[in-house]
């Protein structure tokens, strides 16, 4: 399937074009680019597709087509209301043998922040509801060799913990394939 195109003005800019065929809002973690990009880029499939380090606000999003000024307004407010906040990973867990993931100390405000974003938009459950807790999480590797993931994991324990301040969220827009998912928006945290 080719990737949609849509024109979004964002932050009274011309039309910013934009490429994709679905939509994430995340929570960027550059803190933790030096101690996981690495493998990421071998393990997680949303690196090389362009996606970040980061912890999922709600995936996924609004289809591309639904974005517009009344939906990234609501976005803005949502997370305007969500005070900044500092978060240490310091541990590398597991979901089965298939994903390892560093797990963010406390993880309230990430919990606090997707249910605030699912209440304003209910049609979008995280996940799909495939999941009855939505555990926030940053993903280090996923689906491949158990060894190589144990490798990975252990790598990247060795750098922990690692602190981070997470100022925004990004609404990501992209497609499953290499380099193609973009940030078409940015929303500040809360002062507080």
């Amino acid at each position: 399937m080719a990737p949609r195109v849509l024109d979004l003005g964002l932050r009274g800019t011309n039309n910013v074009r934009v490429e994709g065929i679905e939509t994430a809002l995340i929570v960027p973690v550059p803190e933790a680019e030096p101690v996981v990009a690495r493998h990421r880029e071998r393990f997680d499939q949303a690196a090389r597709w362009g996606v970040p380090a980061h912890v999922t606000a709600l995936y996924p999003f609004v289809p591309p087509a639904a974005v517009t000024d009344d939906v990234l307004a609501a976005v803005r407010a949502t997370v305007a209301n969500t005070p900044r906040f500092t978060v240490e990973f310091a541990e590398v867990r597991w979901f089965g043998e298939h994903v390892a993931w560093l797990a963010p100390t406390p993880d309230q405000p990430f919990r606090a922040l997707t249910e605030a974003l699912w209440a304003r938009f209910p049609d979008q459950p995280p996940y799909r509801g495939e999941f009855a807790d939505v555990v926030p999480h940053l993903t280090i590797g996923h689906d491949v060799p158990v060894s190589d993931l144990q490798a990975a994991a252990d790598a990247v324990t060795a750098r922990l913990p690692l602190t981070a301040t997470p100022a925004e969220v990004w609404l990501m827009v992209g497609a499953p394939e290499p380099d193609s998912w973009h940030t078409a928006a940015r929303f500040a945290f809360g002062d507080g």
